[in-house]
């Protein structure tokens, strides 16, 4: 269970916030909007929210969940993939000992970024992609070792960051996009699949026992609500224009 998420602020510069689609600028203050939603809905799912504030020196600061990863006592401070990305990490240090007991970091000229880190219990799935290498799921594996905890990395061929296509769901069950479908990794879970013209709602969010969606995937919705999900929409259209989904927009722990 969650009980904590960190959130930062969009700033109005993330309207220059690296994008890879043609999807076109960001709205800012529709993004506010969305964000303000985003909130709530985990407020409804019973989480204490802690929002950061703006920082417009970094375009996509507000994709928090890639600057740190979090599991129990420990929190590890990423070296994100992109260079416009780097300094983030010293804005978190001091809001991350606030919450937690031990503090690792990666360090170059290994990269990683938290949307590549997928945890299920006390194993952690790491993403190889073109914004995390292998030295930097080494290094982490290596921190998790120290504390009792295990790392196993898998490629990343066609999407942004792991978590892009494939989320779990607790209970043994994860949602995924048809890349990691029957990817043999994966084959001692229940996988859910997103409907092939929803690619978007594999990056959905599990928290406390509901799941956040984005809007606009009605079949992958109906799906898990017939697996007995409570499902809630976000609309986060504004983020999607930077690559952006659910999951990357707070730390969870």
């Amino acid at each position: 269970m969650f009980r904590n998420a960190i959130l930062r602020t969009p700033c109005k510069n993330m309207i220059n916030g690296l994008a890879d689609n043609d999807f076109g600028k960001p709205n800012y203050q529709l993004a506010l909007e969305q964000y303000r939603g985003y909130i709530d809905a985990l407020k409804k799912c019973q989480v204490e929210v802690t929002v950061l504030p703006k920082d417009e020196r970094y375009p996509d600061s507000c994709f928090i969940e890639d600057s740190a990863i979090c599991a129990g006592e420990l929190a590890v401070l990423t070296r994100p993939g992109a260079v416009s990305r780097a300094e983030e990490i010293q804005t978190m240090e001091p809001h991350l000992r606030s919450f937690f007991k031990k503090l690792e970091r990666i360090e170059a000229p290994a990269t990683l970024d938290g949307g590549d880190v997928m945890m299920v219990g006390r194993h952690f799935y790491i993403g190889l992609s073109n914004r995390t290498n292998i030295e930097g799921a080494s290094q982490l594996i290596h921190i998790l070792n120290k504390y009792g905890m295990s790392g196993s990395t898998i490629a990343v061929k066609n999407l942004l960051h792991l978590k892009t296509g494939i989320v779990y769901l607790e209970n043994n069950r994860m949602l995924a996009s048809p890349e990691f479908h029957k990817d043999q990794t994966f084959n001692k879970y229940e996988i859910i699949l997103v409907a092939n013209d929803e690619i978007g709602a594999a990056n959905s969010l599990w928290v406390n026992d509901r799941i956040l969606m984005p809007v606009g995937y009605p079949v992958t919705r109906d799906r898990l609500i017939s697996l007995k999900y409570e499902v809630i929409e976000v609309d986060i259209s504004e983020f999607q224009k930077l690559d952006g989904g659910l999951t990357c927009l707070s730390l969870r722990f």
